[in-house]
């Protein structure tokens, strides 16, 4: 009998349609079968021994909310026979054509190590996507999120726990690079098992529709920080295996999902992997052009929800490493980000841009970023540019105030998008990796701002941890001392003043958060949610954080917004 190895995740939903992930255990037909009578089906293709199905499931009715159960080859495989959890469901969106307003809960955050199982100690403290299953779980009617945008560290590739540690002891010597880290394929697999086998994950990915980008852990620490990073890592024996292994897991595990049914229909490598009996070798083709040429892939991509725009932009692959002409998107990229981001003015009212490296930092980080890129690329000397390489890599000196004209440029497109009569109400910057949560406000110099509410948040992690060392380093980065001396460092590296000021007006919070955002016509308000052990065993959520972001006006209305 076939049987489901993973999932299922919704991924994709709109008004009348959604697509559902599959991993079986051998080949198959994927059959998704809703309880008001819509279905889809597909055929396994093959990766490297394992199959996957992308199940694309049509003729849904807008605004309802129905069952549905997975079969494969015709034997149901999901709900599982001795499942705790309610139904998996499928809540589509309401129609746009009755013009009413209609609300989106757009959950996000990033930084999951994967919980041990339930009767051992877990040094991270609570899981806040294991929190949110148990609640939904519990109470079916409660409030849920409309999507959950997981932004970076999905899995940790090079932080592996006790129990993988020993699963690869028993494939191969540990002793030998790349040591208690995965290596090929089959290792990225067994940490997707880990992490989405998880119960309380697994139903919560069942039934709430989900988009992902990668972050650096999911391939490897500092992840193209450098182009002298990168010429060390191409030089060890074991990096290419890794970083193909990577992309190509990332692409079946997490990209193939992001994509509309209309992307999938017409996108060259779907079709090659799933036109042959097994896609590996087109896969890895197309991974290795990915790692040589940041051009060769676009991960980044965009989803409308309503008259809510996301973009989700990768921040990691699309670098340009060349210190002379350092930056975090390539030409390419960078226009395409530029060009979503413009495109139809006045037909959305929020601007949610996905970014799994914060835009802006506390001051002092962001001076010292931008010092460190200007020693780097040879500002102060040889002997200086040394000192900055191995301090970039030490301190993780590498989001987008490293890459200064990226800032600028990523700075002066927030404002375009957000400003002229038919601007957004808001224009949200999502981010996490820093391991807390804020929220921050730029202002531009008077008379050139916005009229868009233009807002960083950040929510990270998930379930992970920080030393108590770096806290109270990002505490004293937002401090009148800590921007003090970041304009010293800005100094010395010649570095100018960024073209925004701006200010935390929110947070930092620290422990394992969800942040949901709740968007209503030109309305928007923010609240954060904290995973926090209770007496007796188990977990809850608590409310750390709300705010109003944007109250709810008229489109022509351009006026300021009420604060944080």
């Amino acid at each position: 009998m076939t049987r489901l190895r993973l999932g299922p995740l919704l991924r994709y939903v709109d008004e009348s349609a959604a697509t559902v992930w599959v991993e079986a255990d051998r080949p198959c037909t994927a059959e998704v079968r809703c309880a008001d009578g819509a279905q889809g089906a597909a055929r396994t293709f093959q990766v490297d021994g394992h199959h996957y199905a992308l199940i694309p499931v049509a003729g849904l009715t807008p605004g309802t909310e129905t069952a549905y159960e997975v079969h494969l080859d015709d034997t149901r495989v999901w709900p599982l026979a001795d499942s705790r959890f309610p139904a998996s469901t499928i809540h589509t969106l309401p129609s746009q054509s009755t013009g009413e307003e209609r609300e989106l809960k757009v959950a996000f955050g990033s930084c999951r190590w994967s919980a041990p199982p339930a009767d051992e100690h877990d040094p991270k403290g609570p899981d806040a996507l294991d929190t949110l299953a148990a609640r939904l779980a519990a109470e079916p009617g409660a409030e849920r999120p409309d999507v959950l945008l997981l932004l970076g560290d999905q899995v940790y590739a090079d932080m592996v726990s006790k129990a993988t540690r020993s699963w690869l002891a028993a494939r191969r010597d540990l002793r030998e690079p790349p040591g208690a880290q995965v290596a090929d394929y089959e290792e990225y697999t067994h940490l997707y098992y880990e992490s989405w086998l998880d119960p309380e994950v697994r139903w919560l990915l069942s039934t709430v529709p989900s988009c992902m980008i990668f972050d650096d852990h999911d391939v490897i620490d500092d992840w193209n920080t450098s182009a002298a990073w990168l010429t060390e890592m191409r030089d060890t024996p074991w990096w290419r295996e890794r970083v193909l292994s990577g992309l190509m897991s990332y692409w079946v595990y997490q990209h193939l999902g992001n994509l509309t049914p209309a992307e999938l229909a017409t996108d060259p490598l779907y079709a090659a992997v799933r036109a042959t009996p097994d896609g590996t070798c087109a896969l890895r083709t197309f991974a290795a052009e990915a790692d040589q040429d940041p051009g060769a892939a676009r991960w980044s991509y965009r989803r409308d929800f309503g008259r809510v725009r996301l973009l989700m932009v990768d921040t990691r692959a699309a670098r340009v490493l060349d210190e002379q002409q350092r930056a975090m998107l390539d030409a390419g990229e960078a226009g395409w980000v530029r060009e979503q981001a413009l495109d139809a003015p006045g037909t959305y009212d929020h601007l949610l841009i996905g970014s799994s490296l914060p835009w802006l930092l506390p001051h002092l980080i962001h001076d010292a970023e931008g010092w460190n890129a200007a020693l780097a690329r040879g500002e102060r000397g040889a002997r200086w540019a040394r000192i900055a390489e191995d301090l970039r890599r030490r301190s993780d000196l590498e989001h987008w105030a490293a890459f200064p004209k990226s800032f600028e440029e990523l700075t002066a497109l927030i404002a375009e998008a957000g400003s002229g009569p038919g601007a957004p109400a808001t224009v949200l910057v999502l981010s996490g990796d820093v391991h807390h949560a804020y929220v921050a406000e730029p202002s531009w110099p008077a008379g050139s701002g916005p009229d868009a509410r233009v807002l960083q948040l950040t929510c990270s992690p998930v379930h992970n941890s920080i030393h108590t060392t770096v806290k109270l380093g990002f505490r004293f980065g937002w401090s009148r001392a800590g921007r003090a001396l970041g304009r010293r460092f800005a100094r010395h590296g010649r570095s100018g003043k960024p073209l925004i000021n701006w200010r935390r007006t929110g947070g930092p919070w620290f422990g394992n958060h969800l942040m949901t955002l709740t968007l209503r016509g030109r309305g928007a308000g923010l609240r954060l949610d904290q995973a926090k052990a209770v007496r007796g065993g188990g977990a809850r959520l608590r409310t750390v954080e709300e705010a109003e972001l944007s109250p709810r006006r008229d489109p022509g209305h351009t006026g300021s917004p009420t604060s944080a």
